[in-house]
């Protein structure tokens, strides 16, 4: 197990930044996931520890070395690709061989790995099947048992299951977590679907614009995001520009919203340094919200409509000044009606304040 350290990483292609000074550490032994969307710099991220592109300025570290210089066959990494990058005219345990005999390791010892990576991923009936009459989800089993045969420091993984339809992409996110837990492998995984980042990471870092937006566990990201940004990315919610009126001593704040249609409500903040007076937003996940006013904060809205979403459904409805809401109807929970009037309440403990 190896520490993964990026010190103020940065990383340009011409005029565009597409890095912009990271500071990271992942510890050994631990899953952290790179989420965000398409051109926010996780990938690069990935890139640069495996040694495909070197960074701008900064340094990279892993297992103590300063590996920032040094070319990818110097760097003892393994990486998964959304492609597979399986050679198509070798066999599987060919292809989980690779690494092995490049590095001419002796016969015994490869046909010994092989066996053991094979049963990893729970394809020894495949052994030598060829890439083509394997499924998706089996190509990319070749994958991870290439990259891990090897026995890398650091397992690099980029959007692997983005090709996969969704039952095979939840089963092989089982089973990614069960092999980097069995193997207590430091691993680095990029995705761009919260799903995949919250389900199987240690900490999630969240990329934006070439910068970690935030990084914490998935519990702390998705209760307490720390900006606008963060919220809106991780999970759905609902958000409300409100102004500091009454700080408490309980740790608890009391908010109001603008306008002619002033709504009161008391929030968590004890973990914020915030003033009376300040502009902030006030976040609420959908699944937090009831119908009926039983909680302490209670608002008053108008069912605009409904998502059926099999196991969940979310009814959308508009508050006083215009606000939008979406509230998770719990199973067995009937929904109200399209034009409904109805009241929306949710408890101190259970919302957010964000002051960015």
């Amino acid at each position: 197990m190896s520490e993964v350290l990026f010190e103020k990483v940065e990383k340009r292609f011409g005029d565009q930044v597409a890095v912009r000074g990271i500071d990271l550490l992942v510890r050994p032994g631990e899953f952290v996931t790179l989420l965000g969307p398409s051109g926010c710099g996780k990938t690069t991220c990935l890139r640069m520890i495996a040694g495909f592109i070197a960074p701008t300025s900064g340094r990279i570290v892993m297992g103590g070395r300063d590996i920032t210089a040094l070319p990818p066959y110097r760097r003892n990494t393994g990486m998964v690709f959304q492609s597979y990058a399986l050679f198509p005219h070798r066999t599987v345990a060919d292809n989980i061989a690779f690494g092995l005999q490049v590095r001419r390791l002796p016969r015994a010892e490869c046909e010994a790995r092989i066996k053991d990576a094979l049963r990893l991923v729970h394809l020894e009936p495949f052994a030598d099947r060829y890439p083509g009459q394997l499924s998706g989800g089996q190509r990319q089993r070749v994958a991870l048992a290439r990259a891990v045969v090897i026995r890398p420091e650091v397992l690099l993984l980029d959007e692997p299951l983005a090709a996969l339809d969704l039952k095979l992409r939840e089963e092989l996110q089982v089973e990614i977590k069960r092999i980097q837990s069995t193997l207590k492998i430091t691993t680095l995984f990029v995705t761009h679907d919260q799903g995949e980042a919250l389900s199987m990471s240690d900490r999630v870092a969240v990329m934006h614009d070439g910068r970690i937006a935030q990084i914490d566990s998935p519990e702390m990201l998705y209760e307490r995001p720390n900006s606008r940004y963060v919220a809106n990315f991780v999970g759905r919610t609902n958000l409300l520009d409100v102004v500091v009126r009454e700080k408490r001593g309980d740790g608890m704040v009391r908010v109001e919203t603008d306008g002619a249609d002033k709504a009161s409500f008391i929030a968590a903040a004890a973990h914020l340094q915030i003033d009376v007076g300040a502009r902030c937003l006030l976040g609420v996940r959908p699944e937090h919200f009831h119908f009926g006013d039983g909680r302490a904060n209670v608002i008053q809205a108008k069912v605009r409509g409904a998502t059926y979403l099999g196991s969940i459904r979310y009814v959308e409805a508009e508050g006083p000044a215009g606000q939008s809401f979406v509230v998770q109807v719990r199973p067995g929970e009937p929904a109200p009606a399209r034009g409904e009037v109805v009241l929306i309440s949710w408890r101190p403990e259970s919302c957010f304040l964000l002051t960015e």
